[in-house]
């Protein structure tokens, strides 16, 4: 049978492509910097452009799917996962690096059916690299097959994670502690470029073990999140429990094992849904 979401998944890439382009084009020049949740959570008005722009062309093609947006989000617009084929979108994702010039950016596109991801589409607009997966079809860098480490022993691995944008003293207490608890196991390092979804997708490559983060939104995972499943890699929650898109927390780990064994020394931080009002 023919694949139903291939033409959707075709036109995604397509889009981020155009998407990178825009973003390529504003760093040259000034930009306006607005402010969202905290002092480091930052909008500029490309973010709101290049989203208008992928939900603008998506909507004209596919008039019955649903959108969830990050800057529609910011604006007021509810973020509800219903079974119709819905559109995950993260226009940049890394919007603080983009803002300084610092060359992880990101355009996320994630496309879900019945809440389960069907494919995703992280094109890191810098680095010219488009990663993408596709359900039962295995994950891709520029055409090249990604697969994930097969490290399961963590003091022998790489994470990569963030310290996220909330400035709340117990919140960055908790960030920091989880990072010490994690280095004094020990293991190799911890890294991060400042956006989740090229942090997974370095997951998916086997640059990086395991990926963990608290706070992070649906827009930011989306997209990645079957790239690493299809890579061959595993998506928990932090508790070591199922996965749960819009709980705000993810691990995405080469394996099972490992994403136990970083679920078992990390503190939860206390977030509120996506889905919650």
């Amino acid at each position: 049978m023919a694949d139903p979401w291939q033409e959707c998944m075709d036109y995604a890439v397509t889009l981020a492509g155009q998407a990178g382009e825009v973003v390529r084009e504003a760093l040259k020049n000034e930009m306006n910097i607005m402010v969202k949740s905290s002092p480091a959570d930052l909008v500029t008005a490309t973010d709101q452009k290049v989203e208008k722009m992928l939900i603008t062309s998506i909507k004209e093609k596919y008039p019955s799917h649903s959108f969830i947006g990050e800057e529609s989000v910011a604006a007021g617009e509810k973020s509800i996962l219903t079974d119709n084929p819905t559109w995950i979108i993260d226009p940049i994702d890394g919007t603080t690096n983009f803002v300084h010039g610092f060359p992880f950016v990101a355009v996320s596109i994630g496309f879900v059916v019945n809440k389960k991801m069907e494919f995703g589409i992280v094109y890191s607009c810098l680095e010219d690299k488009m990663y993408t997966g596709r359900k039962g079809k295995g994950a891709f860098c520029n055409g090249q097959k990604l697969q994930v480490s097969h490290q399961e022993d963590i003091t022998k691995s790489l994470l990569v994670t963030e310290l996220g944008s909330s400035r709340t003293p117990e919140t960055v207490r908790i960030i920091l502690s989880n990072i010490e608890r994690l280095l004094c196991l020990p293991i190799h390092g911890i890294r991060g470029v400042g956006t989740a979804a090229l942090n997974m997708c370095l997951v998916a490559a086997g640059a990086a073990d395991a990926y963990y983060e608290m706070g992070i939104h649906c827009w930011d995972v989306a997209g990645a999140g079957i790239i690493v499943t299809e890579a061959g890699g595993v998506l928990l929650d932090v508790t070591g429990g199922p996965f749960d898109l819009m709980s705000r927390r993810v691990i995405a780990s080469s394996n099972k094992t490992l994403a136990e064994r970083i679920a078992k020394e990390i503190q939860i931080i206390p977030l509120q849904r996506d889905d919650e009002d």
